[in-house]
């Protein structure tokens, strides 16, 4: 474990060379061709100038950037695929650790395990796993590196049927604040594996995972676009909430993508785009998706056989970088005034904005709550306001339909996803962590990094 230290921020030029000669993997400074490159990441809103990246290429590359960072007074940023709404994988001036080299992955199908280097995106590693029909739950874009998703939770498209990502985590390989490289199982640092399942970053980082693997082969997945309706919205929890838990459901407001298989004039049409996964047999899920399809005639039923990873293809679109802003909440149900507000905001929605509906239960819901760090296995649905920036001058209009909404949302919340949160202060990070998590998390938080070396995250302060 860690000892206490004063964490100071370098004013004074720092000398990188001999930190470059230490490492296995290279250092990227300003100045450097690909510089402007390697420093972007996925929300365009969060542009920053780092003092350097370092593409780590093991586990002592990433001990080494803590130990140089920690004497020289530099901010630590830590990068798996980028994709922190918060922008913390970056910052001004602070020194990024890049995993996206530790891209190992060994694959034992006989005893239904995975090794994962934490630089693999889930799609790339969907892709290798589901060649031996076999899969872990992960997100819903393929393009989210494994460190982001997995530590903070891990919600879609198997959330029912196989429960979150970190309900299938084993194991982890990981760097401590002191440069200690340990492993955390149920059996080896058990509080740290607590906590590294839905507590984020805050405790060190983790350079590799161990995960089960459950069989998942073909599926039925696609959309159905319905009408965005009072009555689709009301049906939309009762609906989903029943279905077999093969069936996990992710709804979005938003126009209608312009796809052969749906009428033309329903193209770019606001709807309620309602994509599914059915793991299972497809008949079956024809059965499951159809009690939606009696609340509303369909505009479009885009559904097929697929192999899993499929689903991945059908929402490529979100790797594109772009400036973003997105607000959440967890809520028992859609009540009537919370479908209300949603339906006078779709009225005036800006263009790039959406709403984002998540049904849960099944699975993950039968964990408990005290298991894991992500302690919202009662939550019912999940509402994400999510608002990209069309220009520049576009942004003030979309912030405010968005808080706007959530403002209107957020009386009915029963607490926030980790990883669907900006930097929105301590009292939505505890809304994280109910029902004892949070003051647990900063206990840990004690132990392992006192001097709270690990902060850009969703923040646990050690307590």
């Amino acid at each position: 474990m860690d000892t206490a230290v004063t964490l100071r921020f370098a004013s004074q030029p720092v000398d990188l060379s001999a930190l470059g000669r230490a490492l296995r993997g290279r250092i990227i400074e300003a100045g450097d061709p690909s510089f402007d490159d390697e420093r972007q990441v996925w929300n365009l809103a969060h542009s920053a100038q780092p003092l350097a990246i370092v593409r780590a290429a093991d586990a002592r590359d990433v001990a080494t950037a803590v130990g140089f960072a920690r004497r020289n007074g530099i901010e630590i940023a830590v990068r798996s695929g980028g994709h922190s709404l918060a922008g913390h994988s970056t910052g001004d001036g602070v020194l990024v650790i890049d995993l996206r080299d530790l891209r190992g992955l060994h694959i034992d199908p006989a005893a239904g395990m995975a090794w994962a280097g934490a630089g693999l995106t889930a799609g790339e590693y969907t892709a290798a796993v589901a060649e031996h029909g076999l899969a872990t739950p992960f997100g819903d874009t393929g393009s989210v590196g494994l460190g982001g998703i997995t530590l903070g939770g891990g919600i879609g498209w198997l959330a029912r049927k196989h429960g979150l990502t970190i309900d299938s985590l084993l194991s982890v390989e990981m760097v401590l604040a002191s440069g200690q490289i340990v492993t955390a199982s149920e059996s080896e640092n058990a509080d740290l594996f607590w906590a590294v399942r839905g507590g984020g970053g805050n405790f060190g980082i983790v350079t590799r995972f161990c995960y089960r693997l459950h069989p998942v082969d073909q599926i039925l997945g696609g959309a159905l676009v319905l009408p965005p309706t009072r009555d689709v919205l009301r049906s939309l929890v009762p609906i989903a909430a029943a279905a077999p838990d093969e069936l996990t459901t992710i709804a979005m407001i938003m126009p209608a993508p312009a796809h052969p298989a749906m009428p033309e004039e329903h193209h770019g049409r606001l709807s309620l785009v309602l994509m599914f996964v059915y793991a299972g047999d497809p008949e079956a899920g024809r059965a499951a998706i159809a009690p939606f399809m009696a609340v509303a005639e369909p505009y479009g039923v885009l559904a097929s056989p697929m192999p899993y990873p499929g689903i991945y293809e059908l929402t490529a679109g979100g790797a594109a970088r772009h400036a973003s802003t997105t607000r959440s909440v967890f809520m028992r149900t859609l009540d009537d005034a919370s479908v209300d507000a949603m339906m006078a905001a779709i009225d005036v929605i800006p263009a790039g904005s959406m709403i984002q509906l998540r049904v849960f239960g099944g699975a993950m819901s039968r964990v408990p709550a005290t298991a894991t760090a992500f302690a919202h296995r009662d939550a019912a649905v999940q509402v994400s306001v999510m608002s990209a920036f069309v220009d520049e001058a576009s942004a003030p209009a979309a912030v405010a339909w968005n808080r706007g909404l959530f403002a209107a949302l957020e009386p009915k919340s029963t607490g926030v996803y980790a990883n669907f949160l900006e930097d929105e202060g301590d009292a939505r990070i505890r809304a994280a962590y109910p029902a004892g998590a949070y003051e647990r998390l900063a206990e840990i938080k004690r132990r392992y990094d006192p001097a709270n070396v690990f902060h850009r995250n969703q923040n646990i302060a050690p307590r």
